[in-house]
C-alpha cells in the first residue's frame, strides 16, 4: 500500500499498434491487470495502411484521450510482414510527431516490442485466463511463409515473462525446430517443458509432430503490447520517433524461381521418405 508521502503514480495512457500479420490489432488503455483496454481487431495485411489511422482516431475518442496526452506509443517492431512493420513503424512515429507539433514538446516517446515477445505474452496470457499454471519456457514460433519460421524463446514463471530473450528472433526451418530448442533450452529443461505458441501449426505442424511440449495457437496482440509495456518503459525502452525501427530478420521479400524450385523438392524428399534416410539437395 503506497504510504502518504509517496502516492501511486498516475496510470499510464498507452496507444499499442500490432500490424506484423494478416490481422490489424489495436488498444489504447493503461496496461493494468484486470483493466479492459479499448480495442479493435480486423483484417490487415494491405487493409491495415488504410484503416489503420481511423481506428486509432476511434479508440482514442472512446477513451476521451488527446494524442498529446499519450505517455507512450507503443508498437510490434517484428519480425512479421514487411509491409506490416514499415505500417506500424511509420504510423508510430507520425503520431509521435503529431504530438509535438499539438503541443507537447518533443512528442511521444515511442516503444518499439519485439512482435514474438507479445506473441508470448498473448499465450501466456490466455492460459492464465484459463485458470492454467504458467509454462516454464514459451517457443514463440509464427510464419515466416517461404517454409520458414521466425522463433524466439522466453522464460515463463507465475509473475509473467521474462523480456530478454532465451533465444533472440531468428529464421529457422520447420524441420529444424528440434534442434534448436535443444540448443537453446537451459541444460534443466526439455523440449517437453516448453510450450510451443503460434500461427504455424496448420502449416508446418506435421514436420515437427515427434517433437514433445504442448502447442497452443497464438497471435500477437495490441492487449498483449500493452501489458508488457509498464515493465519495458520502467526499464527504458521507450526511444524518440526518429530512433524507432523495424526488426525485420530476413532481409529480403520474395524468393527466386530457384529458390522456390529447390524448397519444393527438399518438402517432396522430405514427405516421401524415413527422417532418418532424408539428405539435403544441395549437400
Amino acid at each position: 500500500m503506497p504510504s502518504a508521502a509517496s502516492p501511486a503514480s498516475p496510470p499510464l495512457r498507452l496507444l499499442a499498434i500490432e500490424t506484423s500479420t494478416d490481422t490489424l490489432s489495436v488498444a489504447v488503455g493503461g496496461g493494468v491487470p484486470g483493466d479492459a483496454p479499448w480495442q479493435h481487431t480486423g483484417p490487415g495485411a494491405a487493409q491495415a495502411s488504410a484503416t489503420l489511422l481511423p481506428v486509432v482516431q476511434s479508440l482514442l475518442a472512446q477513451a476521451g484521450w488527446a494524442l498529446r496526452e499519450l505517455d507512450a506509443l507503443v508498437f510490434a517492431r517484428g519480425p512479421g510482414s514487411f509491409t506490416g512493420l514499415r505500417t506500424a513503424c511509420a504510423v508510430a512515429q507520425g503520431l509521435a510527431y503529431g504530438a509535438q507539433g499539438a503541443g507537447r514538446e518533443g512528442g511521444v516517446p515511442v516503444l518499439p516490442v519485439d512482435t514474438l515477445l507479445a506473441l508470448a505474452e498473448e499465450a501466456r496470457h490466455q492460459r492464465a485466463l484459463a485458470g492454467l499454471e504458467p509454462p516454464r519456457v514459451i517457443a514463440a514460433l509464427l510464419d515466416a511463409r517461404m517454409d520458414e519460421m521466425y522463433v524466439a524463446l522466453y522464460a515463463c514463471g507465475p509473475l509473467g515473462l521474462d523480456p530478454v530473450p532465451l533465444q533472440p528472433p531468428r529464421l529457422c526451418a520447420p524441420a529444424d525446430l528440434g534442434e534448436w530448442l535443444q540448443q537453446g533450452l537451459p541444460q534443466a529443461l526439455t523440449p517437453g517443458d516448453c510450450l510451443l505458441a503460434g500461427n504455424v501449426f496448420p502449416s508446418y505442424g506435421a514436420q515437427f509432430s515427434d517433437l514433445a511440449g504442448e502447442r497452443q495457437t497464438a497471435l500477437p496482440t495490441a492487449a498483449a503490447l500493452l501489458r508488457l509495456a509498464p515493465a519495458l518503459l520502467a526499464a527504458g525502452r521507450a526511444v524518440a520517433a526518429h530512433e524507432a525501427l523495424p526488426l525485420y530478420v530476413r532481409d529480403k521479400v520474395a524468393q527466386t524461381t530457384a529458390e522456390r524450385e529447390r524448397l519444393r523438392r527438399e518438402q517432396l524428399v522430405r514427405l516421401s521418405a524415413p527422417v532418418s534416410a532424408v539428405t539435403p539437395l544441395d549437400a
